[in-house]
């Protein structure tokens, strides 16, 4: 059978790391990057004796996140040990929650190709997270650092509603991004802070029972999700034609061979052996805490996307990928404010700015200037200090070696050429060089000026006033 005879289902559960101050139980720093093994006490450690407190702020984000999901948020919650042996996860067991999570029944939208859907959020509960193996290149063994053990998390839970890796792709945008307008995590994927275990099965069209899932786990790069995904799917749809069997397992992608490789068997929940931890008091949330978060939640992206159509009058596409991030979308706003051109702001971001943040694979929260910056580098061109295509390249500039874009215009001597006189003999040593494109121009053909006008800004190494070369080079032909 072809691939197009099964439906693919797919379920997720992304990790996010919140962004307190603090561990969940304690009081070590959650900083990233720290030498191993410097963010530890003895609670993190889990040396015997000690007690774990439950960060209020923990709770409070958890809370946040279920709210712009449209959550039902439960007052009445606990924290249970979730059981299983491992060397990063001192204790043994995992403090995480069960049967009453902090947040249930949410949902996301999201606009694929066959049209807009809701995603379902079965829960959001808060854990601890575990700490980090460092494995030996030569294989003589691994180092444990607990610099992460004990930094909180948010699990958010989808049902199993996506059916393809482009919804998947689209939600997982759309929570990173809600997740970044509220603030309750930073969503560096690089690091680890948002990261997602992906449940692939496959069925027969028509079928309602769900086939035998795999599990992705740890994966922190949207690539490489849609890639593994794909992997899965054909893998999957491959066994069954030829008459297998898909087994229940934990796989691990490889992205340098585009494989998926099975790691262990697939846990149940029962295996986990849940009880309800004894060192920590029950979650009472009253109607007044609840109203209160509700009430500072900030303007979420779908309400900024829908204000950005009317106040400034953005494309439906160029809003949606402007307010996809939560820092290009204040980075819009901010900068439109300052240099009052809106226009040009946003034609810089969608372009210029995206392709280089595509092309280098870096985060919005990356970019090394300003909303500052940004409008002055739009003020230059407006007072016609530099044209279009020097901003291009101080734009370059500005991201490889950030600095003032006045400073870089000096540095490199790239201010506009507007003198009457100096363009005037660009104009006519052009003229005198192309004979051909003049009688063209004569003869009707309208795109030699734009040919002439081009030799022009590449004699004058772009510096000449575009407005002022058009015009000369008009007056010239007559």
């Amino acid at each position: 059978m072809a691939r197009e005879d099964y439906e693919v289902v797919i379920g997720l559960e992304v990790h996010a790391e919140l962004s307190t101050k603090t561990k969940i139980f304690c009081s070590c720093p959650t900083s990233f990057g720290a030498s191993p093994n410097t963010h530890v006490c003895p609670i993190c450690m889990a040396m015997p004796g000690t007690l774990p407190v439950l960060n209020e702020k923990v709770v409070e984000y958890a809370v946040r996140a279920g709210l712009a999901t449209e959550c039902t948020i439960s007052q009445d919650s606990k924290n249970d040990r979730k059981n299983y042996f491992y060397p990063d996860l001192p204790k043994a067991y995992q403090i995480s929650q069960y049967d009453k999570p902090l947040c249930e029944h949410g949902k996301i939208e999201i606009e694929p190709s066959t049209g807009r859907k809701a995603i379902g959020i079965t829960r959001i509960h808060i854990e601890e997270d575990a700490g980090k193996l460092n494995h030996d290149d030569f294989g003589r063994g691994s180092l444990v650092d607990l610099n992460r053990a004990g930094v909180p998390l948010i699990e958010i839970v989808s049902e199993p509603d996506l059916r393809s890796s482009e919804e998947v792709d689209l939600y997982l945008r759309k929570l990173k991004s809600i997740l970044e307008y509220i603030e309750v995590s930073d969503c560096k994927m690089q690091e680890g802070s948002l990261r997602a275990d992906v449940n692939v099965s496959i069925r027969k069209k028509g079928a309602k029972e769900f086939g035998t899932r795999t599990e992705m786990k740890n994966m922190n790069s949207f690539r490489s999700i849609t890639r593994a995904i794909e992997y899965e799917i054909d893998r999957q749809v491959d066994i069954i034609d030829n008459g297998g069997k898909i087994e229940q397992e934990t796989l691990r992608w490889d992205e340098v061979s585009g494989k998926t490789f099975s790691m262990r068997d697939k846990e149940d929940a029962q295996d986990y052996r849940y009880f309800p931890d004894p060192d920590l008091v029950a979650i009472k949330l009253s109607d007044e805490y609840i109203e209160n978060i509700k009430h500072s939640l900030p303007e979420l992206p779908e309400s900024r996307k829908q204000r950005y159509l009317t106040e400034y009058k953005l494309s439906e596409k160029d809003a949606n990928i402007i307010t996809s991030s939560k820092y290009l979308s204040d980075l819009f706003e901010q900068a439109s404010k300052i240099c009052n051109n809106p226009k040009a702001v946003n034609n810089w971001i969608i372009s210029d700015i995206s392709r280089i943040l595509n092309e280098t694979e870096m985060d919005p929260v990356e970019i090394p200037f300003d909303s500052k910056q940004l409008a002055k580098l739009v003020q230059l061109i407006d007072k016609g200090t530099i044209s279009s295509s020097i901003a291009k390249k101080v734009l370059v500039e500005m991201f490889e070696h950030p600095r003032d874009p006045e400073d870089i215009i000096d540095e490199k001597g790239w201010v506009q050429i507007s003198d009457e006189g100096a363009i005037k003999e660009v104009v006519l040593k052009v003229l005198e060089n192309n004979q051909k494109s003049v009688e063209d121009y004569k003869a009707g053909k309208e795109k030699a000026l734009g040919f002439l006008v081009g030799q022009a800004m590449k004699e004058t190494r772009g510096k000449a006033n575009p407005q002022m070369l058009n015009q000369m080079f008009k007056e010239e032909l007559k």
